[in-house]
């Protein structure tokens, strides 16, 4: 990989490349180099991620579970940050399915306990502020206790107002019960008469998902290693390009992005 865009890597680039001061506040040369050779071809306006792997790299490096999923977590802001580099208009993320509630309870309580912590550090991220990334929380949130709900309302009442980007987390979602939503509001609409049968398509229940007819990924990404979808975005994610890679979430790194965005461009 390195190799495709290490000739930008010499002495003197900077005044040839004509790179500005703005956007050395964190990329090494060869990133921001290897970001404008990337942004040469097409990058996909909509990426999703299956952030898989937590617990794994957790028990990898003798850790608590909390402690893989609050890397998980960092790592996600540095991923969406690498993306908004990239010009990537709308990323959507799988935080937490309703599956996940089956898990032991010390794990789901320390999970909600960091939803609340981190929904308030993630609106403050330099990134959100600097691109006015709008955030919007995806699923059925009440089976959220009070508190998460209104960490999540905060968050999103914070961002509406911004004109940039979007990050869409998915949090006790699955896209089964998204989809029975959708037909759930279709027949009450029917049943009212604000909806005739011969009107019910694929576009109207489209309109009717959390998503809100919004464009489906290009691009999904799922880590660990796993290769199946786990009940995420699969109505959206029919025409997708799908990319399933090995390393553990909180070991995702910018070079494991450009490579899928490269493959993502050859396909």
């Amino acid at each position: 990989m390195t190799s495709i865009f290490s000739p930008l890597m010499h002495a003197g680039a900077s005044a040839r490349l004509g790179v500005s001061a703005s956007i050395s506040y964190g990329l090494s040369w060869l990133q921001w180099a290897s970001c404008q050779v990337l942004k040469q071809g097409d990058i996909p306006k909509h990426i999703a991620f299956i952030m898989d792997g937590n617990r794994r790299f957790a028990r990898k490096h003798s850790l608590q579970v909390q402690i893989g999923h609050v890397c998980g977590f960092n790592r996600l802001t540095e991923a969406l940050n690498w993306c908004l580099d990239l010009g990537v208009e709308e990323v959507t993320v799988y935080a937490f399915s309703t599956e996940n509630f089956k898990r032991p309870q010390a794990e789901v309580d320390a999970l909600m306990t960091l939803a609340k912590e981190k929904f308030n550090d993630l609106v403050e991220h330099s990134a959100i502020k600097r691109h006015s990334v709008c955030v919007r929380v995806l699923g059925d949130l009440t089976m959220l206790d009070p508190e998460v709900r209104s960490a999540i309302e905060d968050a999103t009442r914070r961002t509406e107002h911004h004109t940039g980007p979007r990050l869409n987390i998915c949090i006790a979602y699955t896209s089964r019960s998204e989809m029975c939503h959708s037909m759930d509001r279709i027949c009450a609409g029917v049943a009212k008469g604000d909806i005739s049968t011969g009107e019910v398509s694929p576009s109207l229940f489209n309109k009717f998902l959390y998503t809100e007819g919004r464009s489906p990924p290009d691009l999904l990404i799922r880590t660990s290693g796993e290769t199946r979808l786990s009940d995420f975005l699969l109505w959206q994610c029919s025409k997708t390009h799908l990319l399933f890679i090995r390393v553990l979430w909180p070991e995702f790194s910018v070079w494991h992005l450009y490579q899928t965005i490269l493959q993502y461009q050859l396909a």
